[in-house]
């Protein structure tokens, strides 16, 4: 279980980085854990001239990959300030991900069975 716990804190720090290279100077996230799953969730803002940078969250929703997870998953939140790569691999660490990206905010949240 304590990897899990790990996991959870890259795609924290894949994802805050990911948001502080966007020019975001005011970031919120929470993770919630029940029994059937985490679900991590962002409100952040960005500076409007990255704003196609935010493109690349459509990573988020490939499908998860639990061979690709138990492998690779140390690398997140360890490369450059939003490499799409990484983003990619986050998007196969987890079920579901939800982007509204509007008024200057993106809203995220992310959805991990257990």
């Amino acid at each position: 279980m304590f990897d899990e716990q790990r996991k959870v804190s890259k795609i924290m720090a894949e994802l805050t980085m990911l948001f502080l290279s966007v020019g975001a100077d005011r970031i919120q996230s929470t993770i919630e854990k029940t029994e059937e799953y985490e679900s991590i969730t962002f409100h952040a803002n960005y500076h409007p001239d990255n704003e196609k940078e935010l493109d690349a969250l459509h990573c988020l929703n490939e499908q998860r990959n639990d061979g690709i997870e138990d492998i690779y998953w140390e690398l997140a939140g360890s490369g450059n300030y939003g490499e799409t790569s990484e983003l990619l691999l986050v998007g196969m660490m987890v079920d579901k991900a939800e982007v509204h990206i509007e008024d200057g905010f993106v809203n995220l949240t992310l959805y991990k069975k257990l």
